[in-house]
């Protein structure tokens, strides 16, 4: 590709390089995902206009064609979630949603679309999410969101239908801290007890755990990875992580893992984030309590 070409390529991609990013921070709820997803739209259409001697141009409509190629690394970026999520977690270790997440770019998307949205998006399959971010969020027609996830029109309709069914109903998450406290001795407790029973009735039917070995997701699945957590040689301990309700496991006197939890109203726990990289715990306020 010419010296001119690229740099005209390179205009039009920075031309809708902010909207990309926006649209792959909400599908994916994390930045430094967003900015992946983003890169292999750059790189995909730099291969696609390689050999071209007019770079770009016969693409009529750019915003579109990147669109679709940011949807669809999105949707294969949320269906490995959900198959690694099918595979049993050996244990629970670092973070939510990617190895390195930008705390402050993650913090905007919260402010921006509210807590109780994003508990709720991750509850949505991969084509749910999509459809959902897509269309409701960013105006695309259903028939651009249908060739992203090989559906007709009309079923692409009704998936972010569904998704937008499950959004309204999402429930208010609960703030009360001396209610949080008690669920979060509950779950401790049955955890360690291994009392399946007892880990369903603090779990929401849909919650989420999220480590960097995948995420699981439902109550029931949840229940049985917790009922398998390790607490051998470790002392637990509520705490509060960042200013949120939570457990720290030390070894040793020292923090190497924690739990944050998001309640739903009524107390019960709708996500699980767990963390173990020691450099991230070293950047959360851990509070003992």
């Amino acid at each position: 590709m010419a010296t001119d070409d690229a740099e005209f390529l390179a205009e039009r991609f920075e031309a809708h390089h902010s909207r990309l990013r926006a649209v792959a921070h909400r599908m994916l709820g994390s930045a430094i995902e967003a900015d992946d997803a983003v890169q292999e739209a750059w790189v995909r259409l730099s291969r696609s206009q390689g050999e071209s001697e007019s770079a770009g141009r016969e693409i009529d409509n750019m915003a579109g064609w990147l669109t679709t190629v940011v949807g669809r690394v999105c949707l294969d970026m949320l269906r490995s979630r959900h198959s690694r999520a099918e595979e049993p977690l050996d244990d629970w270790t670092p973070a939510p949603s990617c190895e390195d997440p930008d705390p402050a770019q993650d913090a905007l998307l919260a402010d921006s679309l509210g807590v109780a949205l994003l508990v709720v998006l991750d509850t949505l399959t991969p084509g749910e999410r999509l459809a959902f971010v897509l269309h409701d969020l960013f105006g695309v027609r259903h028939e651009q969101v249908a060739s992203i996830v090989d559906r007709t029109p009309e079923a692409a309709r009704q998936l972010a239908g569904r998704a937008r069914r499950r959004v309204r109903g999402a429930q208010e998450p609960d703030v009360d801290p001396a209610r949080q406290r008690k669920v979060v001795d509950a779950f401790l407790s049955a955890a360690r007890d291994g009392d399946l029973v007892k880990l369903l009735a603090v779990l929401d039917p849909d919650v989420v755990a999220r480590s960097e070995a995948g995420v699981v997701a439902g109550a029931t699945a949840v229940a049985a990875v917790a009922s398998g957590f390790a607490f051998v040689g470790a002392v637990v301990r509520p705490a509060l992580i960042d200013g949120a309700t939570g457990l720290a496991v030390l070894f040793e006197g020292r923090v190497e893992r924690t739990l944050g939890f998001t309640f739903v109203r009524g107390g019960r726990i709708a996500v699980i984030d767990v963390v173990a990289d020691l450099d991230r715990i070293s950047e959360l306020e851990v509070e003992l309590l």
